[in-house]
């Protein structure tokens, strides 16, 4: 499909109408200081990345909230996700969790809460109340302002139609997608419903750029394994977090707006056998 974008800050537009620029820098396993703060800095100062992704389960978002400071950059024009860990599911543990991540990020709001992972049977007995109650603090903290949008992450639709009946919805999902590993039923569920996907692991941990079905799409538009498997995230309106502590490739990720892959290129990476994909299944995970 054509897609429009020209730039990693062009946005995707929320159901809310909050925008969120197109290509985020995922943060997980950055550290926790002053080189984590460095890596985050030199993505926002030096390669124009404006979207940044962290979580409570990360433990770097002292760094995130100090790198966002040391950039120069006006807050309003940064957008910051964090997520509520497992350990703080429900109600009560969620706005506690809330405060504190925010406290840790040093800022006044997030742009983007999620719930890192659902409640499931595996777990819970009332899974469904379990997702419903955390749904319920983040819609009060998004009533309050504290968070711009809310969303969920790992969700199948299996454990998105709970939340579908409260007033406020979900506005993303992020979840693993890559070339690879296409989850097709969440996509167009999400679709359907007006949620976002956000892709984590977008390069499949790093497995899916010696495809030879990548390395023959990359040759025909000259460019790197990497910027196809992006911009193929991108043609199915959804939004790539690569992560890469590397200035270079920083700035290759960013780089995947002067080509369009074809509908028969679309549909070889579509049918890619199984590469990458972590294993984590939201139904099945123990943490």
């Amino acid at each position: 499909m054509e897609n429009t974008f020209k730039g990693i800050t062009d946005p995707f537009v929320l159901k809310n109408g909050v925008r969120i620029p197109c290509v985020g820098l995922g943060t997980f396993k950055l550290t926790n200081d002053a080189e984590g703060v460095q890596v985050i800095e030199s993505a926002i100062v030096d390669c124009g990345y404006r979207h940044i992704d962290t979580a409570a389960a990360y433990k770097n978002e002292a760094s995130v909230g100090k790198a966002v400071k040391a950039s120069g950059v006006p807050r309003e024009k940064l957008f910051v996700t964090t997520k509520v860990w497992n350990v703080d599911r429900g109600y009560s543990q969620a706005r506690q969790a809330f405060d504190l991540s925010l406290e840790r990020l040093g800022l006044d709001y997030v742009d983007l809460l999620l719930i890192h992972w659902p409640a499931t049977q595996k777990h819970y007995m009332r899974w469904e109340q379990v997702n419903i109650d955390t749904w319920r603090a983040l819609s009060e903290i998004y009533a309050a302002g504290k968070a711009k949008a809310i969303g969920v992450a790992n969700f199948k639709p299996s454990h998105l139609e709970a939340l579908m009946d409260e007033e406020i919805q979900p506005m993303v999902d992020q979840i693993e997608f890559h070339p690879g590993y296409y989850p097709k039923e969440t996509a167009e569920f999400c679709r359907e419903n007006g949620i976002l996907v956000e892709a984590w692991s977008p390069l499949g941990r790093g497995k899916v750029l010696e495809s030879p079905v990548l390395e023959k799409i990359a040759a025909a538009h000259k460019k790197s394994t990497a910027q196809v498997a992006l911009r193929w995230i991108l043609q199915h309106d959804a939004l790539p977090l690569p992560k890469t502590t590397h200035l270079e490739r920083m700035e290759e990720n960013a780089d995947i707006f002067g080509f369009t892959l074809t509908p028969a290129e679309m549909k070889a990476i579509d049918e890619m056998p199984e590469t990458g994909y972590t294993g984590q299944d939201p139904d099945t995970v123990d943490f």
